[in-house]
């Protein structure tokens, strides 16, 4: 019997042993924190959006071949991954249509989480609870796995879903990225992604607690992304899914990725409403005794419309009978595509996923196999690519989860 040893209980983990398991395998599962799945149990603020309803392969986002990406992607389509969890597992979906998201009918990630293990330990996989792996080594055709009581563990095959560098206190400590590089992979440089924006903007720190639905696009000298949805004024800054979906573009430009020559810096911009410029045309004309206040009021919350309009430098008492062509369509531009002041982020303590990795290159894209190393599957956050929030980066784990245990256990050495 093929023994496969995985690192790592979380998303991909948990699935990779389900099916490392499942193809005949003696498998065991190391975790390093007491529990596992950590991530798991506060995504979705503790509901778990376990997938995506629809999804679309061009959101998702990556420094190696998209081609690459598409064929791991493919290989468990999101109906077929749906079909695991109501019909394997027994946790039936339920859909939120508005934001096209798929969550537990229960609302408990807990179901989520404990789910697979237990469905894991149906299937024989072994747990190793609260062991942290410091050493996976390729001995005579097989692997040598040395936790840190000292203790080595032989295995046939090993599979890594370690996780990346977010939300660190789930047990990502980057340990497992560190094994990879040492053992000769190709590393893109990694970086804190869906992660919130900070500002010192007094006027918009004044704001905190506000939200309402935005569209944003960051743009740098190497990247562009563009996202409408739900928008947070915070007390350091901005969240939201708009602003953690297009937060990648700031933080890479911040950490200095551009090209020689080029500024290390990208610029956000915000369509404050649903309205374009011709809508706001109509809506800023005279209008009995209406003021431009009002005219604002009638598409925003109130506190925001006070500060838009300091931003516009337009006097909020002015009726729009009143208001000057220049004041007019200096307002509709801080309205349609005003800058959005930021100078940080708050990196990998809020980000939902770490960007970079392992290039995509370095693994065969059927069965996760490492390139460099026979018998070594990589799954999951380790791998250079992310999606956007609503359940992309969940199926990312679970497709790459899967492909990689079922090979685990077939492979002939």
């Amino acid at each position: 019997m093929r023994r496969v040893i995985v690192i790592g209980a979380g998303a991909a983990g948990s699935m990779a042993a389900i099916f490392a398991a499942s193809g005949g395998a003696d498998t065991l599962l190391i975790e390093g924190t007491r529990d596992g799945g950590r991530k798991i149990l506060i995504s979705g603020g503790g509901r778990c959006n376990v997938l995506p309803l629809r999804v679309d392969e061009s959101r998702f986002v990556t420094d190696s071949s998209p081609n690459l990406l598409k064929k791991i992607v493919r290989a468990w389509p999101l109906a077929e991954q749906r079909a695991f969890f109501e019909d394997t597992l027994g946790i039936p979906l339920e859909e939120e249509t508005e934001s096209l998201k798929l969550f537990p009918a229960s609302h408990k990630a807990r179901d989520v989480r404990d789910g697979l293990l237990d469905y894991a330990r149906r299937q024989g996989v072994r747990l190793r609870m609260e062991s942290r792996v410091v050493d996976i080594a390729p001995v005579n055709g097989g692997w040598e796995v040395t936790v840190d009581d000292g203790t080595v563990l032989k295995a046939d095959a090993v599979i890594v879903a370690t996780g990346g560098l977010s939300v660190p206190n789930t047990g990502s400590d980057g340990a497992g990225l560190n094994m990879l590089k040492a053992l000769g992979h190709t590393m893109h440089p990694t970086y804190a992604a869906l992660t919130p924006l900070t500002t010192t903007d007094a006027a918009f720190n004044d704001l905190s607690g506000i939200s309402l639905t935005v569209s944003l696009t960051a743009k740098s000298a190497l990247q562009q992304a563009t996202w409408r949805g739900g928008f947070l004024f915070t007390h350091h800054g901005y969240s939201g899914p708009s602003v953690l979906n297009v937060s990648h573009v700031a933080v890479r430009a911040r950490a200095g990725h551009a090209p020689k020559g080029e500024p290390s810096t990208a610029k956000v911009q915000v369509q404050w409403t649903a309205l374009g410029e011709k809508e706001w045309e109509a809506a800023l004309k005279p209008h009995g005794a209406r003021t431009v206040t009002g005219a604002l009021r009638a598409e925003m919350p109130d506190r925001l419309a006070a500060a838009l309009l300091a931003k516009a430098n337009v006097e909020p008492t002015r009726p729009l009978t009143e208001l000057r062509r220049d004041e007019r369509l200096r307002l509709i531009d801080v309205l349609v595509r005003g800058d959005l002041p930021w100078q940080g982020d708050e990196g990998y303590k809020k980000a939902e996923v770490m960007g970079g990795g392992v290039a995509l290159s370095d693994v065969d894209p059927r069965t996760m196999e490492s390139r460099r190393h026979r018998g070594l599957f990589l799954c999951g956050e380790v791998l250079d690519a992310f999606g956007p929030i609503g359940g992309y980066n969940f199926l990312w784990a679970w497709a790459t989860g899967r492909s990689a245990g079922i090979a685990a256990a077939a492979v002939a050495m």
